[in-house]
């Protein structure tokens, strides 16, 4: 219950982040549509946005989180102060390193694009030059939200984990901002003017985080790089981090590229917009339980907790499945009117919306493994092994490759996204058999009791919608009033349905809802 009670502390702004992250690609689609103009934007946003997942959401926290949580924890130190000590000693070196890459980086824009993109499909030099100039525009937001992830990562140790939740709130904001205020007949205009927007919110994202730091007592300061022993053992831990918690992502770049050389202008687009919509129940369950995870389990294994972290983990797991398969069923049976609803007007047309629903389908297989990986990590990383995980995502990327190769001309924009989906699924099962292996982790009866159930639960719900999808897909092409009204009678039907499943087969029963209460009124 305090796993369930944590995840629900950020739940709700990251809930916020993600359906204004939905507005934000909503506007976009109706003014730039599927274009080159949306295809290069999206490939300069790829590599700042790949950036934030591996480190303000997997490497940086891996590695930093059980390190400075040892410091504050130990007794024979001075606690927090030792904690912010060694938080400015990472800093000090962080910091130079961020900068002379932002700078490299920004020299070698061409071939970073080139790179990225594959070199796009049929463009001329000038096209070529704009999405190098967005991608100079977009490579700043590097250095800001690393050092974002820093100050993230000592809040969220000191439980503080709303405040960092919050931060992403203002990457939208900003985009959206951007959007209304300034776009342009022209959608290279808009698009670039999307670039920029993307660095200024890191910007603000940065200032948040170090006005809560702040507020919470932690003044980190920059000063003369000092390489001690806790750091380097930090920077050796964060790069295998890196390539693990990041291979989801490291395979969407690669499913990127290929699609913008390989297939027609737009593919991108479609994946993209596809993945954004796979994203929200991964940011809500699979970022969230993370986040909470990693923390517990540290804190629990540090104290010799080796029965309670077992319990916790088997706990994220149930909650995982719970959250995760209904929404898996959801996305693939209903993905054609959530694409309509969500972004078919302007510039995006019903072509765009059935093809970003084959993609839809095909990201949507994996969200279950997407979210695991989440789950099945922290066992890693609180045992401070940052190893295990780079090799099984090095596996996951060969993997994803080979299947891009294989998929991508047959099966066109839904090959990229169906390779991900697949490799991801390799990554869990390698993932869950090394931690079964090592004694690490086991599922107890009440997680293989429940999970067969929650998943005949969702099946039941996927066939309700499957039904009643057909009476409601000509509310999803009105007014914003209409469209919302039709996503809100198919989600909650398909949640009362899921719910009375989840009774009847006795995945969730009325114990759990009393205990639930007592709990609530304590």
């Amino acid at each position: 219950m305090n796993l369930a009670r944590a995840l629900g502390s950020i739940g709700g702004l990251t809930l916020a982040s993600r359906v204004l992250g939905l507005v934000r690609d909503s506007l976009f689609a109706r003014y730039v549509g599927a274009s080159f103009a949306s295809d290069a934007f999206l490939i300069a946003f790829r590599l700042p946005n790949m950036f934030r997942a591996l480190f303000a959401e997997g490497a940086f926290s891996a590695a930093f989180i059980p390190m400075f949580n040892k410091k504050v924890g130990d007794e024979r130190g001075n606690g927090l102060p030792d904690g912010i000590a060694f938080a400015q000693d990472v800093l000090s070196v962080l910091l130079p390193i961020l900068i002379v890459m932002t700078v490299i980086l920004e020299l070698t824009a061409w071939p970073v694009t080139l790179t990225l993109s594959g070199g796009f499909h049929d463009v001329t030099d000038a096209q070529f030059a704009q999405a190098v100039m967005f991608s100079r525009f977009t490579i700043p937001y590097l250095m800001l939200i690393s050092i974002v992830s820093l100050l993230g990562g000592i809040l969220n140790s000191l439980h503080k984990f709303w405040v960092n939740a919050a931060a992403p709130i203002l990457l939208n904001i900003t985009q959206i901002a951007a959007l209304l205020l300034f776009h342009s007949p022209d959608p290279i205009v808009t698009g670039r003017n999307q670039a920029i927007a993307v660095s200024v919110s890191g910007a603000l994202q940065l200032a948040w985080l170090a006005w809560a730091c702040r507020a919470n007592g932690v003044g980190i300061r920059p000063r003369l790089p000092r390489l001690s022993p806790d750091v380097k053992r930090m920077l050796a831990l964060i790069w295998p981090a890196a390539a693990g918690a990041g291979a989801v992502q490291i395979n969407l770049v690669v499913s990127s590229a290929l699609a913008a050389h390989f297939l027609s202008h737009g593919s991108v687009t479609y994946i993209y917009m596809a993945d954004r919509v796979n994203q929200l129940p991964l940011g809500l369950i699979g970022i969230g339980l993370g986040t909470v995870l990693l923390p517990m389990i540290s804190r629990q294994l540090g104290s010799g907790q080796e029965a309670a972290a077992m319990e916790t983990q088997n706990r994220g797991m149930e909650l995982a499945l719970l959250l995760t398969l209904p929404a898996t069923v959801a996305l693939i049976v209903c993905g054609g009117p959530i694409v309509a609803a969500l972004f078919e007007h302007g510039r995006f047309d019903a072509a765009d919306t059935l093809y970003t629903a084959q993609a839809l389908a095909a990201f949507s297989i994996g969200l279950p493994s997407y979210i695991l990986v989440k789950v099945l990590t922290p066992g890693f990383y609180a045992r401070a092994d940052t190893k295990s995980p780079v090799r099984y995502a090095t596996v996951s990327m060969v993997v994803n490759l080979v299947l891009n190769l294989v998929l991508i001309l047959p099966l066109k924009h839904m090959g990229p996204p169906l390779a991900t989906a697949l490799a991801s699924t390799v990554n869990t099962a390698l993932l869950y058999r090394a931690l079964r292996q090592r004694g690490h982790f086991a599922p107890d009866a009440r997680l293989r009791r429940r999970a067969w159930r929650l998943a005949a639960a969702a099946l039941a719900m996927g066939l309700v919608l499957w039904l009643l999808q057909g009476l409601l897909t000509p509310y999803t092409h009105g007014s914003w009033t209409v469209r919302t009204g039709a996503m809100a009678v198919l989600v909650g039907a398909g949640g009362v349905v899921y719910a009375i499943a989840t009774f009847a087969l006795g995945a969730f029963t009325r114990a759990d809802l009393a205990f639930l209460r007592r709990r609530r009124a304590a």
